[in-house]
């Protein structure tokens, strides 16, 4: 569960940048998404080689 500390002084616009800040990088909001519903193993693994394939071709695009 992700929370923060609030300083004594600390403006509440600070803490909940903070807390916004905190709360993506630990990928909460990812996690629910990919469990939202089910996805078949098929379909990951095609998905995967698609998304490598992309990659890929970028990385080559971006070479001079």
């Amino acid at each position: 569960m992700v929370g923060i500390v609030v300083g004594e002084n600390e403006p509440i616009d600070r803490a909940i940048k903070r807390f916004k800040k905190k709360y993506e990088r630990s990928g909460v909001l990812k996690e629910f998404k990919k469990r939202a519903y089910f996805t078949k193993p098929s379909v990951k693994k095609r998905m995967k080689k698609v998304k490598a394939i992309r990659r890929a071709q970028r990385t080559l695009a971006e070479q001079p």
